[in-house]
C-alpha cells in the first residue's frame, strides 16, 4: 500500500463520532507537502502551448494557479479560422514523434482523442532548372542521399552533381565532431548541389535555416559517429537509416485545437483561473514572493515591448477562461514566464535586475502563412505528395504542405475534388514575400506560389464555367483564404542555440521561484516546446515544494 493510501482510514471506516482519524506518522510529511502545494500560488504569464502545459504540471499536484494571456484566446501557434464553412487549422497541425513528449500528453488530458499517422508522407522539391520539381529521395536524411547514384537523386543534383557527390567516398573521412554545421560538412563531402537542393529546401523551408546554420549533432543524432565509423557521408546516412520505421509525424483526428481545450479545461476543473485579454506589464520580486503588474492589451505594453506581431484570430472554445476582470496585479510564490522572447526578455530584465537582459535581438525569421480552400479535383490523386520545398531563390514561397493529401480525416471533411493547402513564404535574412501586400494580394500570390509548387493551375476557374466559381467546373478555384504572420523561433538544432539557451537559464536560476519556458528557448517544433515545458516546470516545482532538499 502506498504513502497516500496510509494517509487517512477509508471513507467508512468505523471511526467514532468526535474522534480524530489517526494518521500513521510516515504520512505526515506527505500531508504536509500536499498543504504546502495547495497554499503555493504560482502566476504563468503566457497561455500559448508552453504556458498550458506549464500551469497543467502546476495544478495537476494541487497548486493554485492563475494564468494570463495577453491576447484574446489560447494556444499560441495553435489556432482554427473558419474557412468555407469548416474549422481550418491555421496553425501548428502535427507533432514530431521523437521523444514522445506529445503522445504522453494527449494520453493525459485528451484519453479519447484519435491519434492519426499521415495517409501520403512524400515530400517533393520544386523549383529546380527549368522550373522542374523532383520526388525527395527517400533513402536521405535531411536530403542528405545515401546513393548519389541513385536516378532520384540524379534527378533533382544532375551528372555533374552525381560525380560530385561520389567524391565523398574518395576523401577521408572526419573524426567525431569535426564539423559541426550540416552545410559545410555536406559541401565539403558532397559538394554544393547536394547541399543547394536537396538539404537547403528543407532547412529553410521547415527551420527557417540556410543549411550552414544547423548543427548536425543535434540535426541528425548519430550521423558524426557513423560518418567515421563508415569513412564517407552517404554509407553514414545509410548506417543510421537501419531501423529507421514509423511515422515521423502523429495529429488529432479532428485538429490540434482539441488539445488546447482539453488543457484549457483541465486547468479549470483544478480550480486553475484563466484570464485572457490580460497582459503582465511588470514582475519584480517583493519579499519571498513575486507580484506580477497586469493590464488589459490596449492599455499596456511591457518595457517598450510589443507581442507576436500576428496570430490565428479565431478564438477557440478551449475551455472556460474566467468571465471575471483580471485584477491589477497578481502575487504569486513563484512565477512561470512562457511569452515570446521579446516580451519574456522584458519581464526577466526587472525580475532578476538585469537591463541588460533586454537588449538581446530576438532570434528567429518573420514567417506570413497563407492558408487557401479550393476546388480543384485534380488534386485528389496528390500528384506532388503532402509537402512541396522551394529551392531557395527559386520561388517566392519557401514551401507548401497539402493538409488533405496528409490528412484522411480531413480529406473525408471536406470532401472530394476541395483542398486545403498551406503556402510559407519567409527565409534567413529575407522577409516574407507578402510582408508589405494587402490580403488580397497575398492571397493571389500565395494561388501564384501554389500553382508552381504544385504542377496544377489554381489561378483561373476552367473554360467550361470561367467566371462562375463553381466547383466541378472543370477547373481549379480558390474558396477561401485566411493569412498569418508570425515569429519562427530557431529549432534546438540551431547552431549556437544551446549555449543561448543555457545562458538565459543560467540566470533565471539565479533567482528562487521563477523559470521560463517557450519556443525560444526549447527550440522550435511541438514536442521540443512541451517536453521542454514539462522539465523545467518539474524542477521549479520541486524547488519550491522541496527547498533546499528537492529531490534530482
Amino acid at each position: 500500500m502506498d504513502a497516500v493510501s496510509n494517509a487517512t482510514p477509508p471513507a467508512d471506516a468505523d471511526v467514532p463520532p468526535g474522534v480524530a482519524r489517526r494518521v500513521s506518522p510516515a504520512a505526515e510529511p506527505l500531508q504536509d507537502l500536499v498543504d504546502h502545494a495547495q497554499h503555493t500560488r504560482v502566476a504563468v504569464i503566457g497561455g500559448g502551448i508552453a504556458g498550458l502545459v506549464a500551469a497543467w504540471e502546476c495544478a495537476k499536484v494541487g497548486m493554485s494557479v492563475t494564468l494570463v494571456e495577453a491576447s484574446d484566446r489560447l494556444g499560441g501557434t495553435i489556432g482554427s479560422a473558419r474557412l468555407a464553412g469548416f474549422d481550418v487549422e491555421t496553425g501548428v497541425t502535427c507533432w514530431s514523434t521523437r521523444g514522445g513528449a506529445v503522445r504522453r500528453l494527449v494520453d493525459e488530458v485528451l484519453s479519447g482523442a484519435a491519434i492519426v499517422t499521415p495517409r501520403d508522407d512524400r515530400e517533393w522539391i520544386a523549383g529546380l532548372p527549368k522550373g522542374a520539381a523532383a520526388p525527395l529521395p527517400p533513402e536521405q536524411v535531411l536530403g542528405i542521399p545515401a546513393n548519389p547514384w541513385d536516378e532520384s537523386v540524379r534527378r533533382i543534383i544532375g551528372w555533374d552533381g552525381t560525380w560530385r557527390a561520389y567524391v565523398d567516398r574518395l576523401r577521408p573521412p572526419l573524426t567525431i565532431g569535426a564539423q559541426r554545421s550540416l552545410g559545410r560538412l555536406v559541401r565539403s563531402r558532397m559538394g554544393a548541389k547536394v547541399r543547394d537542393r536537396l538539404v537547403a529546401p528543407l532547412t529553410v523551408d521547415r527551420f527557417g535555416l540556410g543549411p550552414d546554420e544547423v548543427d548536425v549533432e543535434i540535426a541528425a543524432p548519430g550521423l558524426s559517429n557513423a560518418l567515421t565509423r563508415t569513412g564517407w557521408l552517404g554509407g553514414a546516412v545509410a548506417d543510421v537509416r537501419v531501423g529507421a520505421g514509423g511515422p515521423a509525424i502523429d495529429g488529432l483526428d479532428g485538429g490540434m485545437p482539441q488539445l488546447v481545450a482539453a488543457l484549457a479545461q483541465r486547468l479549470v476543473e483544478r480550480g486553475a483561473v484563466v484570464h485572457t485579454g490580460t497582459r503582465a506589464t511588470a514582475l519584480v520580486r517583493g519579499g519571498d514572493g513575486w507580484t506580477v503588474g497586469l493590464a488589459t492589451p490596449k492599455a499596456a505594453a511591457v518595457n517598450g515591448a510589443e507581442p507576436r506581431t500576428a496570430e490565428p484570430d479565431t478564438a477557440e472554445p478551449a475551455g472556460a477562461p474566467s468571465s471575471a476582470a483580471a485584477p491589477g496585479e497578481l502575487q504569486a510564490d513563484a512565477v512561470i514566464v512562457a511569452t515570446d522572447e521579446a516580451v519574456a526578455r522584458a519581464l526577466l530584465a526587472s525580475a532578476l535586475d538585469a537591463p541588460a537582459f533586454a537588449d538581446a535581438v530576438p532570434a528567429g525569421i518573420a514567417r506570413e502563412v497563407v492558408t487557401l480552400v479550393v476546388d480543384a479535383p485534380e488534386l485528389d490523386a496528390a500528384p506532388r505528395g503532402a509537402q512541396v520545398h522551394a529551392v531557395p531563390g527559386a520561388l517566392r514561397a519557401t514551401g507548401l504542405v497539402h493538409e488533405t493529401a496528409r490528412w484522411a480525416w480531413l480529406a473525408r471533411a471536406v470532401g472530394a475534388g476541395r483542398h486545403i493547402l498551406r503556402v510559407s513564404f519567409g527565409g534567413p535574412g529575407v522577409a516574407p514575400a507578402t510582408a508589405a501586400l494587402s490580403d488580397a494580394d497575398a492571397t493571389a500570390l500565395a494561388v501564384a506560389e501554389a500553382s508552381a509548387l504544385l504542377g496544377v493551375r489554381l489561378d483561373r476557374a476552367g473554360s467550361a464555367a470561367a467566371g462562375s466559381g463553381g466547383a466541378g467546373s472543370g477547373g481549379a478555384r480558390v474558396v477561401d483564404a485566411h493569412r498569418d504572420a508570425f515569429t519562427l523561433a530557431p529549432p534546438a538544432s540551431a547552431l549556437g542555440h544551446g549555449e543561448r539557451t543555457s545562458a538565459v537559464r543560467a540566470a533565471v536560476a539565479r533567482e528562487h521561484g521563477i523559470a521560463a519556458v517557450g519556443a525560444w528557448l526549447s527550440g522550435s517544433g511541438l514536442a521540443q516546446v512541451v517536453g521542454d515545458a514539462r522539465e523545467e516546470t518539474d524542477r521549479l516545482r520541486r524547488r519550491v515544494l522541496w527547498g533546499a532538499s528537492a529531490p534530482e
